[in-house]
């Protein structure tokens, strides 16, 4: 399943992202509210799993704003506040299950496993912007006819951009949700590869899709 996490203790994250990953799910992370609403409300994943404890805007929130969107996408709230109250206050609000921390793994997944059964959210096989074209299923990718040839962590950037394509990305995020939270990495690593990555997907006479945000990070549209 495509599972969003939002969850501002980084270890914790992080430690999510690990334990899903190895079940076999596609993990994306956001560590503050307003960053899991705005994946939540662009991208169609399968499970979402919510701290109740956020900045910027809290757990609780976020589910009510989904669910008056007519968002379905089922909701596993995570937190210490164990009371009845805090329980119930979840569950009106349109989550579909409540763990409380401290939790074991096999528990998570239990939850993860009961929440799936509901059924996934069709998505598309095939991302494109413009006449750019990635097929999540074969891992193929074309600008028009040409057939590009990416690296897996090229590949993984291109697929993370697509995934929000028009949307500004900081270098912070896409270094979380390629590499991991727990990952060395440095912004000069990530502008390396999106380096490489452009002259790949950014033939000669081709219009310009990979956009720098100086003092940001990345975002891939067209050129208006």
């Amino acid at each position: 399943m495509r599972i969003l996490v939002v969850e501002d203790d980084r270890r914790m994250a992080e430690l999510l992202r690990q334990g899903l990953s190895e079940e076999g799910h596609s993990v994306t992370i956001a560590v503050d509210g307003r960053a899991g609403l705005s994946l939540a409300e662009s991208d169609p994943f399968e499970l979402l799993i919510l701290d109740v404890m956020l900045p910027g805007i809290d757990g609780f929130s976020i589910a009510r704003r989904l669910r008056s969107e007519r968002n379905q996408t089922p909701i596993l709230m995570l937190t210490a506040r164990d009371t009845t109250k805090d329980i119930v206050e979840g569950l009106n609000l349109g989550a579909d299950d409540y763990l409380t921390k401290p939790f074991s793994f096999e528990e998570l997944f239990a939850r993860v496993r009961s929440a799936g059964r509901r059924g996934p959210i069709p998505q598309p096989v095939s991302i494109q912007v413009g006449d750019l074209t990635l097929n999540q299923g074969t891992r193929e990718v074309k600008r028009g006819e040409r057939a590009i040839t990416l690296t897996r962590t090229e590949y993984a950037i291109l697929e993370f951009l697509m995934r929000h394509a028009g949307r500004v990305l900081s270098r912070d995020c896409l270094i979380e949700n390629v590499w991991g939270g727990d990952a060395d990495i440095e912004s000069n690593t990530l502008d390396a590869f999106v380096r490489l990555l452009r002259t790949k997907i950014e033939a000669s006479g081709e219009p310009k899709l990979l956009q720098t945000i100086r003092g940001v990070g990345y975002a891939l549209r067209l050129e208006e």
